[in-house]
């Protein structure tokens, strides 16, 4: 059960509260935070010429500071609500932690105060997928659910409309995991390989910030992990509370999936071929969200989920099927794991679209295992000469061969698919790259693959 709201109420009532970014998912925090008499103090790096009309809409009643000197400005407040994707050692946020701020995020609020039983989701790969099943599952179950954290809307301004009997079903982020002091009640840990070690010092701090899902949780609370990956397993000695496994490769007693089917508590639950989604990946994703719904949810309506549930956009979504081949945007693929398990899920190999922003990942093992699954690779963006570099060593090495084939631009990339795509193919934007070198994000990089592919 979560504090009383009337305490953060009086904390901010009447006190200078910054907001860093002025995106479209912190106007509504700013709108909440101004209906509870704070004194709202926006910034971001953006001049106002380039900001959403929202921001024009309470400039007047926001002080504003913009530019490339925004983060100068971040002094005499009483409290920071920092954006996910900004470190917390940040100088400017150091010092004005020294000068008697309070920094924290949307998140930790709302995780503080939330009086619903909240369900956490992190991991490298497949934490929206799960997250969204939750949600699904919990919904045909007849619960009022609301899905949030790293997608979805913004969470804490409805933190009072929330009520004990509702479910609240969150993914959360290394970025947002970073400074939580709080956990999800139950908590899963999907998977654990290199990711965003961009932002990230290292390996280890990616590691430690992930641990937050789990790290607060009472004795009384269940933390969920993936027993086939060795990092995740290592977290159980960790816990304070409840621990259950689920396996794609193991028996155990908790979940697991064994010759096609999806097992909960050696029940048989749905085979995966009867399944909308494919892939091993997805099935780990289904046995995550059974065991956190398994105390609220009977099995029937598990079942059912899994029957009906089509996938989430951009991830392995099918496009359509032209000249004889099916073509699938999966623009969320922004890891060489990630992109592995998606290619794992077909029947054949594939013609892959690789590359992007570089997150400074390792492409060893892309190149390592890709030859089984890749008919054709079309490298493109800032990363594609890394990825080239990393399949002409392997294939020197083991003469694995994979043909490479270089684009000067992503609408380049997708003509070249199309030409090298023949029937009874499939054809895949799965980049194993984030998106930040040609778009704004993956969703904008997924539009416009499909797009693209509806005009063949």
């Amino acid at each position: 059960m979560g504090r009383d709201f009337n305490e953060f109420k009086q904390e901010v009532k009447g006190k200078s509260v910054g907001v860093v970014g002025l995106g479209v998912s912190n106007i509504p925090l700013i709108e909440f935070l101004l209906s509870l008499g704070a004194e709202v103090v926006g910034y971001d790096k953006r001049e106002l010429d380039s900001l959403g009309e929202e921001v024009h809409g309470f400039k007047d009643r926001v002080e504003l500071n913009l530019g490339e000197d925004y983060l100068d400005h971040l002094i005499g407040l009483h409290m920071i609500f920092k954006t996910p994707g900004m470190r917390f050692d940040h100088p400017a946020l150091v010092n004005a932690k020294k000068d008697g701020a309070i920094i924290t995020s949307e998140m930790e609020e709302f995780l503080k105060y939330c009086r619903a039983k909240t369900i956490g989701i992190t991991g490298s790969d497949g934490k929206t997928t799960t997250t969204t099943v939750v949600g699904e599952i919990l919904k045909k179950a007849g619960y009022k659910v609301y899905v949030g954290g790293n997608i979805g809307t913004p969470l804490f301004t409805e933190v009072e409309n929330i009520r004990p009997q509702d479910m609240v079903v969150l993914e959360l982020s290394s970025f947002q995991l970073m400074t939580m002091t709080t956990s999800p009640e139950i908590a899963i840990v999907t998977n654990l390989s290199p990711n965003h070690l961009d932002v990230h010092k290292d390996m280890e701090e990616y590691i430690e910030a992930k641990r937050n899902i789990f790290r607060f949780q009472k004795a009384s609370d269940l933390l969920i992990l993936n027993e086939d990956n060795e990092i995740t397993r290592s977290f159980a000695a960790l816990a304070k509370g409840k621990v259950e496994f689920f396996s794609s490769k193991n028996e155990n007693e908790d979940a697991y999936y064994k010759d096609g089917s999806l097992y909960l508590r050696d029940e048989r639950i749905v085979d995966l071929n009867e399944m909308k989604v494919k892939g091993i990946h997805n099935a780990e994703n289904f046995l995550a969200a059974f065991l956190a719904v398994e105390d609220f949810v009977v099995k029937p309506v598990m079942r059912e989920t899994a029957l009906t549930f089509p996938g989430v956009k951009h991830r392995c979504q099918f496009i359509r099927e032209f000249q004889g081949v099916k073509y699938y945007n999966d623009s969320i693929a922004s890891s060489p794991t990630r992109t592995l398990a998606s290619l794992r899920s077909f029947d054949r190999k594939v013609n892959v679209i690789l590359g992007g922003y570089d997150k400074q990942l390792d492409f060893a093992p892309l190149a390592e295992e890709g030859y089984k699954y890749i008919k054709n690779a079309v490298l493109v963006g800032a990363t594609k000469y890394k990825i080239q570099e990393a399949f002409r060593k392997v294939e020197e090495k083991s003469g694995r061969y994979v043909p490479l084939h270089m684009a000067e631009s992503f609408e380049d990339a997708v003509k070249i698919m199309k030409s090298l795509s023949k029937e009874g193919d499939a054809a895949i934007l799965s980049p194993a790259c984030a998106s930040f070198d040609l778009f704004r994000n993956f969703e904008e990089r997924g539009d416009r693959f499909v797009k693209l592919v509806n005009e063949f």
